[in-house]
């Protein structure tokens, strides 16, 4: 049997298969991950020294099955990257947010992690893991670290997740910095979702989300003839994208200005149907493809200050 920090040890009545009691490892003792663990039960809320029996067995974080081995007390590089990467279930929040948020508020208070461990009565280990990997601990482990960082188990799942950014603590001590036109062009490169300022038919200004790509330095995206951002087309516009981490209070911003024209070419469009990245997420018919060239690319970016 071996197990890792974060899985769930399962005790199960032999006689029918059910289970009859499980918990949280919350500390290992030896490196391979191999018995005593401490396990923190959930029905107990409380961690004891565990030698698991024949009628228990360890349910992994990742698969949620039991039985799979993963041979080490830590998963390898390659596991957290794909871990990192996967996309959270529906409803669920990422992972990894739990643990930044937990670190986020450990350094707020000034904590160190072998206190926070101790006052949520984990071991400093398992903290570690929950901050750096990849981790979904139990209520109740929560309901501990939310008591010894002064706050809420809701604040730690990132309750109030689809407000608007920025509403979260700003850092004790900010540095705003300029970026430089190749920073600019590369977070520019990541795609996603734009907002494009353009001047609407009827003359007044108006700001619009839209989906893009980049090809060749040019910002291009799809859209319908009769929709605002077709108004771009024959004029300087302003295109703006930004990135705001709420869980670690930071965040960049980049802005394009340039002309907007539309593409034509039809070897160009077909081009561009196949490379694109994701349909349009306002839907309908939307073929008109929009380019705009940047001719002035700015961009700042908000980081703590010892960064």
């Amino acid at each position: 049997m071996r197990a890792h920090l974060g899985d769930q040890l399962v005790v199960e009545s032999r006689a029918t298969g059910f289970t009859r009691r499980d918990g949280e490892i919350v500390g290992l003792h030896h490196e391979d991950g191999t018995p005593p663990y401490d396990v923190r039960w959930s029905d107990t809320d409380d961690v004891t020294l565990v030698f698991p029996g024949p009628d228990a067995h360890i349910r992994h974080l990742e698969h949620g099955q039991p039985g799979t081995s993963r041979g080490s007390s830590q998963p390898d590089t390659g596991e957290v990257q794909a871990l990192s990467e996967a996309a959270p279930p529906p409803g669920r929040p990422n992972p990894g947010d739990i643990g930044r948020r937990v670190a986020v508020e450990r350094h707020r208070h000034g904590l160190s992690r072998e206190e926070t461990a101790r006052r949520a009565r984990i071991s400093p280990e398992y903290l570690a893991y929950l901050e750096e990997q990849p981790a979904e601990p139990t209520v109740a482990t929560l309901l501990n670290l939310a008591a010894a960082l002064d706050t809420t188990v809701a604040a730690l799942r990132g309750a109030g997740a689809d407000l608007p950014p920025g509403q979260g603590h700003a850092l004790l001590h900010p540095e705003l910095r300029d970026l430089g036109p190749e920073e600019c062009r590369h977070l520019l490169s990541t795609h996603g979702v734009g907002r494009l300022a353009v001047s609407a038919s009827d003359g007044r200004p108006a700001v619009v989300p839209v989906n893009y790509e980049v090809v060749e330095d040019a910002i291009v995206f799809r859209t319908a003839p009769d929709s605002v951002p077709a108004a771009a087309v024959g004029t300087e516009v302003a295109f703006e994208v930004d990135h705001v981490d709420e869980a670690l209070s930071r965040g960049w911003s980049v802005l394009a200005v340039g002309p907007a024209s539309v593409v034509t070419e039809p070897d160009t469009v077909r081009g561009l149907v196949r490379r694109a990245h994701t349909e349009p997420w306002a839907g309908g018919t939307r073929e008109m493809w929009v380019s705009i060239r940047p001719t002035r690319l700015t961009g700042r970016r908000i980081t703590p200050a010892d960064q």
